[in-house]
């Protein structure tokens, strides 16, 4: 990948065409062309259509979108309060909530418009098998790609989650390489000791991409009743307070994906074009919105924008050459403590 040295932009060729947001700003990823690094992230749009309803909203402002997570059956998902509002972020335990994927595949699907954007089926289950029958289901669909979400608990080991074990994660991952040929991307949970170590092993079982993070766990207490907000006791931390460990977790993933070519959805906090920058500095090929869109359903407008002008101030032809371009002393290592 290109790196662009300092007082590259001010050498560059002055009489050049500036090149326009199309072209800044579109990618391949794992073979599938993006009109913008920006990935509409899973639960957050629904099943493609839900924010189209918003006067000035259009999935032609992302690359792609991913659809919400899928099940083999249809789930009721979990009791209310479902979602909180916190300092900087937002509760959410949804619990899967979805009409099964025969319903999805059958009923939902015919009605997106594949000339908008790319569009990709987010599976989920309880099980290895249930992994499996999903992804074998949206292999015989017009989905783009498959995003695994291995955060779901594994019922036949007591309930852990499969995220949170490299082994158990390389598992998932294998058994939905051997049944699908579509793109596969692979969601790492950030509630693990070492994410390189789990990356790694999803790399060698056959994922595509990589997607950085999920949400971080975390829990509201109303102090009135002294019981937990969310009916599910807990629930997944989003927006602008996860930032700054997502950004870790994409750099450190970034470590171990580079020398294989596998790309990375970098996502946790992203509201402006700037976080966006910082995502695909730190080794992020795409970027996903998600809590964002909650407040600002015109968000992607505006880091689209907020993109190109500074890849135009900075001389860069297009957005794959900002990819994984953080400087850091040679000498410099992460520290697994701080202080």
């Amino acid at each position: 990948m290109a790196t662009l040295e300092p007082g590259a932009a001010a050498g560059a060729e002055r009489g050049a065409a500036v090149p326009d947001a199309a072209t800044l700003l579109g990618l391949r990823f794992c073979g599938l062309d993006f009109a913008s690094p920006i990935v509409l992230l899973s639960g957050c749009v629904g099943f493609g259509e839900e924010y189209t309803r918003i006067e000035g909203f259009s999935n032609c402002d992302a690359g792609a979108v991913v659809l919400k997570g899928t099940t083999a059956e249809p789930r009721l998902g979990n009791p209310p309060h479902r979602v909180y509002e916190t300092p900087a972020g937002m509760l959410n335990a949804i619990g899967l909530q979805n009409p099964g994927v025969e319903q999805v595949v059958r009923g939902i699907l015919p009605q997106l418009d594949f000339s908008e954007t790319r569009f990709i089926a987010n599976v989920s289950g309880s099980t290895i098998e249930e992994y499996v029958a999903v992804t074998r289901r949206f292999d015989e669909s017009p989905i783009d790609a498959i995003e695994i979400n291995i955060s779901c608990p594994n019922v036949k080991e007591g309930g852990v989650a499969f995220g949170n074990y490299p082994e158990m994660s390389a598992q998932v991952v294998a058994a939905c390489r051997r049944v699908t040929k579509k793109p596969l991307i692979t969601k790492l949970s950030p509630n693990q000791t070492d994410i390189r170590e789990n990356a790694r092993r999803c790399i060698e079982a056959g994922t595509d991409a990589l997607s950085v993070i999920n949400t971080i766990m975390g829990m509201a207490i109303d102090v009135q009743s002294r019981r937990p907000v969310i009916g599910n006791v807990q629930g997944g931390l989003s927006g602008p307070a996860i930032k700054p460990i997502a950004l870790l977790k994409v750099h450190q993933v970034y470590e171990v994906a580079r020398p294989h070519g596998i790309p990375i959805i970098g996502q946790g906090g992203i509201t402006t074009g700037n976080d966006a920058l910082e995502f695909i500095i730190a080794g992020a090929s795409a970027v996903g919105i998600g809590t964002a869109l909650f407040y600002d359903p015109l968000v992607c407008k505006t880091i689209n924008a907020g993109i190109a002008r500074y890849l135009r101030g900075q001389g860069f032809g297009n957005v794959t050459e900002l990819i994984g371009t953080l400087r850091t002393g040679s000498d410099t290592q992460d520290c697994a403590l701080s202080g």
